[in-house]
């Protein structure tokens, strides 16, 4: 029988100095947070750090007047917390998603307490974690103080996800709805993107995509394919569209066959309604599906991811945009890498050729300061709404030709002509 405590005796456990993982995604503890805030607005505590991945909705990390008490450093940067790292008061760490669990199992970030939401115990004495995995079970394995919070809207998911209560040290409740993330509506851009990468899928293609309108519009444009899987690190509406007509149903996968496997849920209720109890739906630490081997495992792995900025030698960068952190390194370079190592694998980098600004995404040199998150030796497709093209075994000049041939008209001429300075004049004779 699990003996619940109030949020503020939960975190009474809480010692200044402390490193503290929460659960990210639809799943922030926040009962847990405000129970902090109380604690430092009575002066009872300084100088705590937060770790997590994805993050949404309000935090205390996320105001100025906390700044001196709570140190975010996320792992990657949502909204909740873009300004705050913008402003200085909050830090990103950059990771590629796999290693998040890595760092705390091998103690290489400290992690004093783990706070998570979970779901209602099952009779053999069991939690889940729902739909937020990630590196939560590596924090839960470590933690001195392990708090979990209770929650009749977190979906019970089966995987790495399932956690017995033995493990906690305290409990709390606290039945708040889930965040749930709107479905993004694809621009006509993105409608012709999303054409142009469905023709380059196979049937019996093993799916990574995200989130955002590009995602759906893609997954809009597969509805004609067959036998599909899905193995990523986030699972969203658009995915849950193709299982429900039967497009994704895993039959051509080779380890987890017939299995929808994710980390993390960004979604509808709809989502998290599908895989409560839904034994055909595995959660899973991030080690496990963002392991380049791992992934690589499946035949026909096609790997869809976007980005800030393409510079005409293919380097991608998805972070960033100049010095200001948009998002994190996530685990587009592990499933590129890891599609590239499957038999008849492809990665694709799907952008629109300018940003909502008029800004080419397609740059002859990425802004000062930007991160680069796939390098160009591993880039294969790029697609626009203008085409597709492979760089993968083309050299630099190749690659300024292509990139160039699929940026927006209006800026060809721009991108020729930095190419020309870059090459000289046998670039203009290729």
């Amino acid at each position: 029988m699990i003996q619940f405590l109030t949020p503020d005796e939960a975190v009474k456990a809480v010692k200044s100095h402390d490193h503290i993982h929460i659960s990210s995604a639809a799943q922030l503890p926040y009962c847990l947070l405000q129970a902090l805030e109380r604690r430092a607005d009575a002066g009872e505590i300084t100088d705590i750090h937060f770790h997590h991945s994805y993050s949404d909705g309000p935090a205390p990390f996320d105001m100025e007047k906390y700044e001196n008490v709570f140190f975010d450093q996320a792992f990657f940067v949502g909204p909740s917390v873009r300004n705050s790292v913008k402003l200085g008061v909050a830090d990103y760490v950059p990771i590629n998603l796999s290693q998040t669990q890595q760092v705390y199992r091998k103690g290489i970030v400290p992690c004093d307490v783990a706070m998570v939401l979970v779901s209602e115990p099952d009779e053999k004495g069991y939690v889940s974690l729902g739909g937020d995995v990630v590196c939560s079970v590596g924090a839960i394995e470590v933690a001195k103080t392990v708090i979990g919070v209770v929650n009749k809207n977190v979906p019970f998911t089966y995987g790495d996800s399932i956690v017995p209560v033995s493990r906690f040290t305290h409990f709390g409740k606290h039945d708040r709805d889930l965040l749930a993330t709107p479905v993004a509506q694809p621009t006509p851009e993105e409608i012709k993107i999303g054409k142009i990468c469905a023709s380059l899928i196979d049937d019996g293609a093993c799916l990574q995509i995200g989130i955002g309108g590009l995602t759906n519009a893609l997954a809009a444009q597969l509805e004609d394919h067959k036998n599909l899987g899905f193995h990523s690190e986030t699972f969203a509406d658009g995915v849950l569209h193709l299982i429900k007509k039967g497009v994704i149903n895993g039959h051509n996968k080779v380890i987890d066959k017939g299995k929808v496997v994710a980390s993390f849920i960004l979604g509808s209720r709809e989502v998290f309604d599908f895989v409560d109890h839904n034994p055909g739906v595995m959660m899973m630490d991030v080690g496990y599906t963002n392991d380049p081997y791992i992934i690589s495992r499946n035949p026909k792995v096609a790997s869809v991811n976007t980005a800030t900025q393409i510079d005409i030698t293919g380097q991608v960068s998805a972070d960033s945009i100049g010095s200001r952190i948009l998002s994190g390194t996530g685990g587009q370079l592990e499933f590129v890498r890891g599609a590239f190592l499957s038999k008849g694998g492809i990665s694709i980098i799907a952008v629109t050729s300018r940003a909502k600004n008029g800004k080419s995404k397609i740059v002859s040199a990425l802004d000062m300061a930007s991160g680069v998150v796939t390098p160009r030796a591993d880039i294969q497709w790029v697609v626009t709404e203008y085409g597709a093209v492979n760089l993968m075994g083309k050299s630099l000049q190749e690659r300024a030709k292509l990139l160039t041939s699929i940026a927006h008209p209006d800026d060809r001429e721009m991108l020729e002509r930095a190419a020309y300075e870059r090459y000289g004049k046998h670039y203009l004779t290729l």
